[in-house]
């Protein structure tokens, strides 16, 4: 498992625990309906990469060591 940063076009982002690069990709379509918009999916190696004033408080109570949608909240249910 890895968590992943997605960039769109026209959003920040969306941050996902997957199994891979296909798994974070297909989440993404579940809770977001298409992948037409993702620019890039790209491994997060370090949390201190993220946006610290928007993503990381943001967050919630996530767990980005699961697997599923942790950015942004209310996606947390599409790994089941």
């Amino acid at each position: 498992m890895h968590p992943y940063w997605i960039t769109l076009s026209g959003h920040l982002g969306v941050a996902i625990t997957a199994r891979s690069e296909a798994d974070a990709q297909e989440l993404f379509v579940l809770a977001f309906g298409s992948a037409e918009k993702i620019v890039s999916i790209e491994i997060i190696k370090d949390m201190n990469d993220l946006d610290q004033n928007h993503v990381v408080p943001n967050m919630g109570g996530a767990n980005w060591f699961r697997r599923g949608i942790w950015f942004p909240q209310g996606h947390e249910h599409i790994s089941n």
